[in-house]
Parts: C-alpha cells; sequence; structure tokens
C-alpha cells in the first residue's frame, strides 16, 4: 500500500469528472494506494471554485485522507526555494508545501504539472491534465 498525494490539478480534474482522472484514481484504489490531500491544495481549490462544484469539492477533500503539514516541512520546502532559486529557477511556496506533504506521508505525488517539481527526492506520477 502506497500513499498519493493529490495535486490541485488532479483534483480539478477530479471534481469535473474528466474520465481519466476518475480512472487514475480508481486504479489507485483498487492497487490498494491512499489518496491524500494537504491543506494548501485544499485552499487553492476553495479559493477557485466555481458555485456549482462546492458540494462536490467538499465530498472529494472528505473522502481523502490528510497530509499533515507542520515547521519540519515548512522547512524542508524553504530549501527547495532557497536551492533553486540559487540556480536561476523560481519554484512556488504551494508547490514546495504540497511537495513536502508528499514526503511526509511517505509517498508519492500525483500532478498535472510535473515540471513544477523537480526535487529529485520526490517521486512524481504525472496525470496529464484535463483528462
Amino acid at each position: 500500500m502506497g500513499a498519493v498525494v493529490l495535486d490541485t490539478t488532479v483534483l480539478i480534474d477530479l471534481l469535473r469528472g474528466r474520465s481519466g482522472a476518475v480512472a487514475r484514481l480508481a486504479s489507485l484504489r483498487s492497487r490498494g494506494d491512499l489518496p491524500y490531500v494537504c491543506a494548501v491544495s485544499a485552499e487553492e481549490i476553495a479559493r477557485g471554485i466555481r458555485p456549482r462544484e462546492e458540494a462536490g469539492a467538499e465530498l472529494l477533500l472528505g473522502a481523502l485522507r490528510s497530509a499533515p503539514l507542520g515547521p519540519a516541512d515548512g522547512w524542508i520546502a524553504g530549501e527547495w526555494r532557497r536551492r533553486y532559486a540559487a540556480r536561476g529557477r523560481i519554484l512556488t511556496q504551494a508547490d514546495c508545501l504540497i511537495a513536502a506533504a508528499a514526503l511526509t506521508v511517505g509517498g508519492r505525488l500525483a500532478t498535472g504539472n510535473p515540471k513544477d517539481f523537480p526535487m529529485p527526492e520526490l517521486a512524481v506520477e504525472h496525470w496529464p491534465v484535463g483528462e
């Protein structure tokens, strides 16, 4: 059994009923993998939600395990941002915190934007956006 943190792009595709994302989630569960969400993705969903999607979003987020974020995760995220910025690559705070949450639960990250997560210690699973 493995943990998989679902990034905001994946959650949006699930909320919109996109068949590829729904099938990948079903496949995760059939393998016994556990889908997680972190507070950062929940905030991003709440900020951009369409009114008609609110009830579905609450159901979806409530059905997923919660990947906690604590001070150690914030530290890891800050180190990533500093390290990549020194190389000329800017990573967002949100993406780094989501990545840290995936590491915390010992899992991998499912995202539609794998290029946003270049951390070598993070296992990234590409779930193409819009599918």
